[in-house]
């Protein structure tokens, strides 16, 4: 089925919700309201599998509106990402890596995304308008200190196919580009985009003899690792690119170490390689809703990594600042713990190790934690 015509069955109205959900008069008029700030869109697949019977139920946090949405507390862009822009759709925080945002377009609009002040039908499009994209191609043409580049968004998958050919043509043909990857969560949500769509496919292979592609997607929960998601990961294998996934520590969700275990080991049991571990961002009308402290995460993550073999050991537990990618190590003792920067946007960052004596019910580093001692 046609990419568009899939996206146009994705449920988008409270009204749409009211059956499958048993929802009460009080509850639509909560989630109208909410929807009016933050719009939602799930695709009927993901919505099959949230159990209705269970207020709770993980996958329903992650794709139905809540009431806690409208709690102010938070920012918006919390990575810096403003600060990082060069161009429109083009960010260069890290030397070596260019992020392009090829589109707002989501297969679905996820509760707790870092990115949901740019989530809403009058988004759906490419990001660049004519002839931005060839200046987002010269720049990482000039700059020869980048060496892998992120299409990103939105989805990267849901770029419009002609979009994404012109990024992948320009960039396999450059020298000095390792890598490109492709962040998407539709083997998540919509994996039937991906293998039902032979002409994705194609291009896929075509441009992954060229050029090292990887794909990195986000798989939350055990339950989202269906059928429907194997056959879009195998579908990808098949292409000849590597997938690895990112998973964001998210509270009701997965912040159980049974539960976070076991997504870890049916990854890869399907090839899929565990990257990163985020904590939640603090993002406005995500961060009282997802967010749970780093000392109570920090010891879940560490029991779920002792679960696994060799393999599903090699994440990093990350906190993506806008100084940097800042891993997360585990306690020191004296009440204080120990972080690195993995990646760091100023230089003298690079690999610098720090303490920081946590509050206990801290979620986040703040200015002053960054050169405690």
């Amino acid at each position: 089925m046609p990419l568009k015509s899939l996206l146009q069955k994705n449920l988008t109205q409270v009204r749409d919700l009211r059956e499958p959900l048993a929802l009460d008069a009080a509850h639509v008029r909560d989630l109208e309201k909410i929807a009016r700030r933050f719009p939602f869109s799930i695709p009927p697949y993901y919505l099959s599998l949230v159990d209705p019977a269970d207020p709770h139920d993980p996958i329903r946090k992650m794709c139905v509106p809540d009431r806690e949405e409208w709690d102010p507390d938070g920012r918006f862009d919390t990575s810096g990402e403003g600060a990082n822009t060069i161009l429109d759709g083009l960010q260069h925080k890290y030397r070596q890596t260019a992020l392009i945002l090829t589109t707002s377009a989501c297969a679905m609009y996820c509760r707790h995304c870092f990115r949901k002040r740019m989530v809403g039908p009058e988004e759906q499009k490419g990001r660049q308008a004519q002839g931005a994209c060839d200046k987002i191609l010269d720049y990482i043409r000039q700059h020869t200190e980048i060496n892998n580049v992120l299409l990103s968004g939105g989805d990267a998958l849901l770029t419009p196919a002609a979009v994404l050919r012109e990024y992948l043509e320009a960039l396999c043909g450059m020298e000095h580009l390792d890598a490109v990857r492709i962040c998407t969560r539709t083997p998540v949500v919509l994996p039937m985009r991906i293998y039902e769509d032979r002409q994705l496919l194609r291009m896929l292979s075509e441009y992954g003899r060229r050029k090292r592609l990887y794909v990195v997607t986000q798989f939350n929960h055990p339950r989202e690792m269906t059928k429907e998601a194997h056959r879009a990961l195998e579908a990808l294998n098949r292409c000849g690119l590597i997938v690895r996934n990112q998973t964001v520590l998210l509270r009701g969700v997965n912040d159980d170490a049974k539960i976070m275990g076991d997504l870890l080991r049916r990854l890869i049991r399907v090839g899929v390689m565990p990257y990163y571990l985020f904590q939640c961002r603090p993002v406005t009308g995500v961060k009282n809703r997802f967010q749970i402290p780093i000392a109570r995460a920090c010891s879940l993550v560490e029991q779920a990594r002792q679960s696994q073999n060799g393999l599903g050991k090699a994440f990093r537990y990350i906190l993506s600042h806008e100084t940097g990618k800042i891993e997360i190590l585990g306690p020191a003792g004296n009440e204080r713990w120990l972080f690195k920067y993995h990646q760091a946007k100023a230089c003298e960052d690079q690999g610098r190790m720090f303490l920081v004596k946590l509050q206990a019910e801290q979620c986040w580093l703040h200015g002053e934690d960054l050169h405690a001692a």
